[in-house]
């Protein structure tokens, strides 16, 4: 096999990655997606759409970046996935946000067929993704990591090693979790603001300049929630609630308590409710805008 790169999922965030890969990478790079679209504009870097199967075929290292768990097990575990398919010195990065235990089964599978699995997640914004300053989250072996690391660094400002297998996915949903609690808090401020008749642009600037400024604040409490604007093709509460589930399952299988991620989902189910699931996950706070009868 040459050396050729494989990238199935170009969506959203794995469009401007793939991009990003082909532009600065120097390698050929091969992508496979069931929408068309992203393929034909990725033609324009040098990328060759193709079949997954055609990936499995001339490539050694495949990237995967996927909706989720569900995607990434059929994708790799299916009846003529590519843990069937594997050959001797492949190399799989998931670049998804997937179950732990999904990274931690497929590392045994890939490993028992001679081909090392990474879970390498991303974290940051479609932006991050197009301007390459993307967080990458590593779990897997340290001899795997140190191959993919300048893989991954055409596409992130920050790589980090996070730990054996299924650790990168740790953290990543971790990270998540946080960022949802996080703007819970921040819509509650800005809905009891408002009902006290405080300017919600006053709040989050002054928030802004002391202890409670955090990135949450500045980009989805100030870009988002301030002027209510929350699009589709972002981070939609549907795939924020999957995140969620993924951290909720955690620690219930350790059985630590998770009452704020248990707050969050039922605010994002009352969203989901109210007909916001495909949009912008910040829409949370029309959730709490609802119960209070102010918007």
């Amino acid at each position: 096999m040459t050396d050729k790169i494989g990238f199935i999922g170009v969506g959203t965030m794995g469009e401007p990655m793939c991009r990003n890969l082909a532009r600065k990478s120097g390698l050929e790079v091969m992508a496979a997606d069931r929408d068309d679209a992203p393929l034909k504009r990725l033609a324009a870097d040098g990328v060759k759409s193709a079949s997954i199967d055609e990936i499995a075929e001339a490539c050694r290292t495949i990237m995967l970046s996927l909706p989720g768990g569900k995607e990434v097990e059929e994708v790799c575990l299916g009846a003529s996935g590519l843990v069937a398919k594997a050959k001797l010195g492949w190399t799989v990065i998931d670049l998804s946000t997937s179950p732990v235990s999904l990274a931690r089964r497929l590392y045994a599978e890939f490993e028992g067929r001679a081909s090392a699995f990474a879970d390498a997640p991303v974290a940051r914004t479609r932006q991050a993704a197009i301007d390459g300053t993307l967080s990458i989250m590593v779990g897997g072996s340290e001899a795997c990591f140190a191959r993919i690391e300048p893989l991954l660094r055409h596409m992130a400002s920050e790589v980090t090693y996070c730990g054996e297998a299924g650790s990168g996915q740790a953290v990543k949903i971790l990270n998540n979790m946080i960022l949802f609690q996080t703007g819970v808090a921040l819509a509650e401020a800005l809905a009891i603001a408002r009902a006290h008749g405080v300017d919600g642009k006053v709040l989050f600037e002054t928030l802004s300049k002391g202890s409670a400024d955090s990135f949450a604040l500045r980009n989805h409490g100030m870009k988002a929630m301030l002027p209510g604007v929350f699009p589709d093709r972002a981070f939609s509460v549907d795939y924020a609630m999957k995140d969620l589930s993924y951290a909720i399952a955690m620690a219930e299988d350790r059985g630590v308590p998770a009452l704020g991620a248990d707050v969050v989902r039922e605010l994002m189910e009352r969203a989901v409710e109210l007909g916001h699931s495909k949009e912008y996950w910040p829409v949370i706070l029309r959730a709490i805008e609802d119960a209070t009868g102010k918007p």
